[in-house]
């Protein structure tokens, strides 16, 4: 099993981590720059959780508008 097999496994088996984790992160950047890149912080998220979902085989759930 090669590096990314193990990580679409990963991916798969840790959805909602993975979209805690990226969620914290923009957070943090969030909290670093005072908001000032709040929008493409946002997009940034929804981008990598999409992504991390298509690595992973997991199914959109309607779920990528940011609040």
């Amino acid at each position: 099993m090669g590096f990314m097999d193990k990580a679409e496994d990963m991916a798969g088996k840790h959805d909602e981590k993975v979209d805690q984790g990226v969620e914290q992160g923009g957070d943090y950047v969030d909290d670093k720059t005072g908001g000032q890149h709040s929008e493409q912080v946002d997009k940034a998220q929804v981008f990598a959780n999409d992504r991390a979902d298509q690595l992973g085989g997991v199914e959109d759930e309607g779920d990528d508008e940011k609040s």
